[in-house]
């Protein structure tokens, strides 16, 4: 198996980009429990590989985050990165290979910046030039030591804060991104919010999701579209009152099972929109 071959199989898997590293390096970067539900999956976890998908269909007007109109992430990186599997069982007969796209232990962002795939964005997103921060992630653990490229670690951005200083919930800082004020939490979150969490979600004009410190990032400021057809066709930009009635949870995910938003089922999105 050569880089070669393996560059060939991430770009008939429509990736962007691709690295890996062993995965005794990436547990530097987890959790001992991570650690163990990872061995788990796999019982002699050899290697990660970490590929990037691009997802920007254009600025259209909607009120759903933009990663969230198209076809659902996990699905569509998880299949695409199947096919390359399926190319690495051929060359390992006895060989485990593991797909996984935001579902997994393994956290995919280190991955992504420890062999070098793109830059490190303060808003803790992975920045892939011409796409910018507009990339899903996906990781293959397998049991086999591959030949992998040689790589270092990625760079920072350029530093500019205005992601920082953009975001509605002051979740970012020099320390990282703290996901209980993150607003795009906030929209997914169940239950009741509090009177602060109630207050952003009803200040901003997304029902799911938040993108301002995409929209505000330099390396964003003329992205390129993305190639992947799952991500262009059939969006559905926005959701309104008359779009959830009378759905049920499994009504709901019959007709909006194969987005990202429907995870949480229709309460949120209903909780949402009555404050808009």
């Amino acid at each position: 198996m050569t880089v070669t071959m393996l560059n060939k199989a991430f770009a008939a898997a429509g990736a962007a980009a691709w690295g890996g590293l062993p995965f005794s390096e990436l547990a530097e970067d987890m959790t001992a429990e991570a650690i163990a539900k990872a061995e788990e999956l796999c019982l002699n976890p050899r290697t990660v590989l970490v590929a990037a998908f691009p997802y920007y269909a254009g600025d259209r007007p909607g009120n759903l985050s933009l990663y969230a109109r198209g076809r659902d992430y996990h699905q569509v990186v998880t299949g695409r990165l199947n096919t390359v599997c399926d190319f690495l069982r051929e060359k390992y007969e006895n060989g485990l290979f593991l797909p996984a796209a935001d579902n997994s232990p393994l956290p995919e962002r280190q991955a992504a910046w420890r062999c070098g795939v793109g830059l490190r964005g303060k808003n803790g997103l992975v920045i892939l030039p011409p796409y910018g921060t507009y990339v899903f992630l996906g990781t293959i653990l397998t049991d086999q030591a591959l030949d992998l490229p040689p790589s270092a670690p990625s760079p920072d951005c350029v530093g500019c804060g205005k992601c920082v200083a953009a975001c509605p919930g002051g979740a970012l800082g020099e320390s990282g991104v703290e996901l209980s004020r993150c607003l795009s939490e906030l929209t997914q979150k169940k239950g009741d919010l509090t009177g602060e969490e109630a207050a952003l979600v009803k200040a901003h004009p997304l029902i799911w999701g938040c993108d301002t410190c995409q929209r505000v990032c330099p390396y964003n400021a003329q992205p390129a579209l993305s190639p992947l057809p799952e991500f262009r066709e059939d969006l559905v930009d926005a959701l309104d009152r008359a779009d959830l009635k009378g759905l049920t949870n499994r009504t709901f995910r019959d007709k909006y099972g194969d987005r990202a938003f429907a995870w949480r089922g229709p309460v949120p999105l209903r909780r949402n929109l009555e404050w808009k």
